[in-house]
This record gives structure tokens, C-alpha cells and sequence, in this order.
């Protein structure tokens, strides 16, 4: 399968999605997470780490690292997992209906999710080594492949599959609780779990790009499990949850009280750990940064579900100026999350400026360049909405999907 010829001769009937056709909380969803994103990849490329965290907390770096582990790390991909899987039924829905043929539909999604595949190879080759695009790009060819087009009762295996995801948390939350209550968990002060990251210790470019090229492929690897996560948002599409959200009210009540819920108790043990307010053996330490990583999942579902019922509040009157600029980085997130990356670079990196230290202290330097980058990101995106254009990455991957169609 080659990317420019995914079923050599069958084009799209139509082109990318249009502006009216655009649902609310998608967008404004996806527009506000990328400051989760930025909090997380700014901190890992501050401490060259994965999660990046201040390893000897004082003072406001406690309450950074109880919050990171909590709401942030592990806690902002799988709303972006939740929506890739959105995105796709809604793309196929399109095509579908302006009269496209089952191959024809199979074709433009195989096609952009090759092309997909492409900018993660060179995002991670160029830029930042904890690229997703790729393992996007991967994970939807599968989907296309095997589940796009299957029957509601297989959808409906996946609600199955997150209520046993569900149970691991529980079963997990109450180990870590039993070793924390039997005494045996106290000990010297193990620390949290990580992994040195060289590409973003790097000491010139070269350095750099050669590490991110060995790395990408293990991180693409260690990320594919995602696949659940898109699943249960494909789920979602079929049901239209978030094209009406006020037939779904319920559903996206409980979605966030519960998928929340599970991710910040599930990130509390290991936050706490990382604050320095709590101090375990190592295995204990283990034990809960598998149940931070598993629970964080339960936040894309989560963290949508809250979105999908801003949506539904503000819908009901026109939106404010915060809603729109947010909604306006959610249509170009592929390119405010390609600027976070050169931001990076730029910023942070050894042999470029070099700020990781500039405020004082890492983790206050990673929270305030992340909010100032994502600002610079949303008055980016006004701008180009309001002239009426795209962002330069949708502007690209959607002429190499649709070829010369409106692609602004």
C-alpha cells in the first residue's frame, strides 16, 4: 500500500468537512486539551523524562507534581484518542451520504491515515520524539480495516471492555490502598517511576534527530493500546453523542463523573509520591504508577463528556469569546500541536535557548512557557478564522487526502 495511491483510481465524491457542518464540542474539546498536552510535553522535555517531573519537589513544585499526576499526565492523549475515533465515523458519515461508494469511503480514510503515519515520521524525526500522529495513523488504518463497518453489536463489545478496564482500576486502587494500610508500603522514599528520554537531553541538533529517529518507533509501539480508546469513540460517533448532546444529557453526566473520577483517584497515589507528601517501597511505587497509567485512560472519555456538556450550556445562547477562540484552535489542533513541538525545540532545547531553568525553578518554567505557547497557539488560530482560513497542517494533509478540492 503505497500512501499517495490507496485504491489506485477511487477518489472522495466530496472534500474535507465544512464549517457549518462542524459540531460544537469536538472542537472546543480538543481546543482547550492542547494546553493539557502542552503542560505535558513541556515538563517532559524540562526534566528529559517521561513523565517530566521535578524529582526533588519543594515548595510549589509539590502541588505542580500533585496536579500533573492527576489531571495532566497520562490524562491528555486518550481525549484526542476519544476524538480520532469520532473523527473517523463522522468522515466516512459524510462520504457516505453525499452518495460515495463503500470503496470510495475506504479509500479517502486509508489515504489520510497513511498520510497521517507520514507526519508522525517526520514530526518525531524533526521535532519531538513523543509523536503520536503516527500511532494515530496506524490505529485508524486498523479501524478502517476491521471495525468501521461492522454491525452495532460488535460496537457495543467495547462498553464491555472499558467496564473490565474499570474493574482493573478498582482492583488496582484497592492493592495500592491494602499496601498502604498493612504498613509494609513506607520505605526509604522510592521515587516516581520514569524513563531518561535522550533525544531531549541532546547536546546539538543532529544528536537530536539521530535519537528521535531510534526512539519513535518504541514510543509508536508503547502507545498502540490506545486503540480501545479510539474504539469507544467510533462508539460514540454511531450514536452521535456529541452532534446531540442534549438527547445524551445523562450519558455524558456519568461519563464525566466517572471517567474523571477514576482518573484523578487513579493519578492521587502516585501524585502524592511525586509531591513528596507520601513515601513508599519501590515496589508499592511500581504498583501505583500502573494504576496511574491505567486509570488515565478513564479521562478521555471523561474530559470529553464535560466538553460535550459546555457545548450543550453554551449552545443555548450565543458563544462568548473564550468559547470561539477555543472552538477556532480545536479546528486547527493538528497545527497548534505541530507549533507546541517547534515551540519546544526552540525554547527548551540544550543547544537552542536553553530556558528550562529561566523561572527559577523546572516545573514553574514548564507551566509557564506551556500556557504562554498554547495562548500564542489560540491567537494564531483566531486570526487565521478569522480570515477564513485553516490551519498550514489541516491545510496540507487535506489536499494530500482530498487532492484539489476546498481545502481552506
Amino acid at each position: 500500500m503505497t500512501v499517495d495511491h490507496v485504491d489506485r483510481g477511487v477518489r472522495p465524491v466530496r472534500g474535507p468537512v465544512r464549517r457549518a457542518e462542524r459540531a460544537l464540542a469536538p472542537d472546543l474539546g480538543r481546543g482547550a486539551m492542547l494546553l493539557i498536552i502542552a503542560l505535558a510535553n513541556a515538563a517532559g522535555v524540562v526534566f528529559a523524562g517521561e513523565p517530566g517531573a521535578e524529582p526533588s519537589p519543594q515548595g510549589v513544585d509539590r502541588g505542580v507534581n500533585l496536579a500533573m499526576f492527576t489531571l495532566v499526565h497520562a490524562r491528555g492523549y486518550p481525549v484526542f484518542a476519544v476524538m480520532f475515533g469520532y473523527g473517523l465515523v463522522q468522515l466516512a458519515r459524510r462520504q457516505t451520504a453525499a452518495g460515495a461508494p463503500r470503496s470510495a469511503v475506504r479509500s479517502v480514510l486509508l489515504r489520510r491515515n497513511a498520510w497521517l503515519v507520514v507526519f508522525g515520521f517526520a514530526h518525531a524525526a524533526l521535532l519531538y520524539y513523543g509523536d503520536f500522529l503516527g500511532a494515530y495513523g496506524l490505529v485508524g488504518i486498523v479501524m478502517t480495516l476491521v471495525l468501521l463497518e461492522r454491525s452495532d453489536r460488535v460496537h457495543r463489545i467495547v462498553t464491555w471492555l472499558w467496564a473490565l478496564s474499570a474493574v482493573e482500576v478498582l482492583v488496582l486502587g484497592t492493592l495500592v490502598a491494602r499496601a498502604l494500610s498493612s504498613g509494609s508500603a513506607p520505605g526509604s522514599g522510592a521515587t516516581v517511576p520514569s524513563r531518561h528520554v535522550d533525544s531531549l537531553a541532546a547536546p546539538d541538533y543532529l544528536q537530536g534527530m539521530l535519537d528521535r529517529l531510534a526512539e519513535w518507533p518504541t514510543h509508536t509501539v508503547t502507545v498502540l493500546p490506545f486503540i480501545l480508546i479510539t474504539w469507544l469513540g467510533m462508539w460514540a460517533a454511531r450514536k452521535q453523542v456529541l452532534e446531540d448532546p442534549a438527547r445524551h444529557q445523562r450519558l455524558l453526566r456519568r461519563t464525566a463523573v466517572a471517567g474523571l473520577g477514576l482518573a484523578v483517584a487513579g493519578g492521587l497515589p502516585l501524585g502524592l509520591v511525586a509531591a513528596g507528601w507520601l513515601h513508599v517501597d519501590a515496589s508499592t511505587a511500581s504498583l501505583m504508577s500502573t494504576l496511574y497509567a491505567v486509570s488515565g485512560m478513564f479521562a478521555g472519555p471523561g474530559y470529553v463528556a464535560v466538553f460535550g456538556l459546555i457545548a450543550l450550556r453554551v449552545s443555548r445562547a450565543a458563544p462568548g469569546p473564550l468559547v470561539t477562540s477555543l472552538a477556532a484552535l480545536g479546528q486547527r489542533s493538528l497545527s497548534g500541536y505541530l507549533f507546541q513541538s517547534v515551540a519546544w525545540l526552540v525554547l527548551l532545547a540544550p543547544y537552542s535557548l536553553g530556558l528550562t531553568d529561566s523561572l527559577g525553578g523546572g516545573s514553574v518554567t514548564a507551566v509557564v512557557l506551556a500556557v504562554a505557547v498554547w495562548f500564542v497557539s489560540v491567537a494564531g488560530a483566531v486570526w487565521l478564522d478569522r480570515h477564513g482560513r485553516t490551519g498550514p497542517a489541516e491545510w496540507l494533509l487535506r489536499r494530500l487526502t482530498y487532492g484539489r478540492r476546498d481545502t481552506r
